[in-house]
């Protein structure tokens, strides 16, 4: 495998924004395996920050474990979702005169836009960790629109508005599903 399709590689460009990588991927399709190790890897990363806020305040290894397990699981049931819900609306309700794109476009660029999320590791550093996870959440959903619109092949604000509708139908349905059976809600 060449360096520019490593995970890494793609993962730092996914990060830095770049259109091309979203092009990329939403042509490759044997990137999906590499888009669900992103998901996996920013998952687990943020599962464990969390964890360690958690062990900082005394809450023992048992609710870290729990949260690493529903955080992972939330973590996969929203990146399905969003980008079935972001193809949904993308592709049917908000389509614009050159959209064309299939679940499989979304699943991946929308599993590579999980990238910045990485840095949600950092939320257990004391004052800052907080902001570091707020970055890392706003950064994605920047990274998000770019997938979007990139997969969708139209307009920023077109692919602004399927994002925020994609976000809001995934937002209640984890809260209808997620909280009642892990106690959590809506990981991003």
């Amino acid at each position: 495998m060449s360096d520019s399709k490593s995970l890494v590689n793609r993962m730092v460009r996914a990060a830095r924004l770049k259109v091309n990588l979203y092009e990329e991927v939403e042509a490759d399709t044997s990137a999906t395996k590499q888009a669900f190790l992103v998901v996996l890897v920013v998952s687990v990363l943020s599962g464990i920050g969390t964890g360690l806020v958690g062990l900082m305040h005394g809450q023992g290894v048992l609710p870290f474990i729990w949260g690493l397990f529903g955080g992972i699981i939330s973590s996969f049931v929203g990146w399905i979702a969003w980008a079935f819900f972001t193809w949904l609306i993308g592709t049917k309700v908000l389509k614009g005169p050159k959209t064309s794109a299939t679940w499989g476009e979304l699943l991946r660029t929308i599993g590579f836009a999980f990238s910045p999320g990485a840095f949600r590791f950092f939320v257990f550093v004391p004052v800052v960790g907080w902001l570091i996870s707020l970055a890392a959440l706003i950064w994605s959903l920047i990274a998000g629109v770019i997938a979007v619109r990139q997969a969708c092949d139209f307009s920023t604000w077109r692919a602004l508005g399927t994002c925020i509708l994609g976000w809001i139908i995934y937002t209640i349905i984890s809260f209808l599903i997620l909280r009642p059976i892990f106690g959590i809600g809506p990981v991003y």
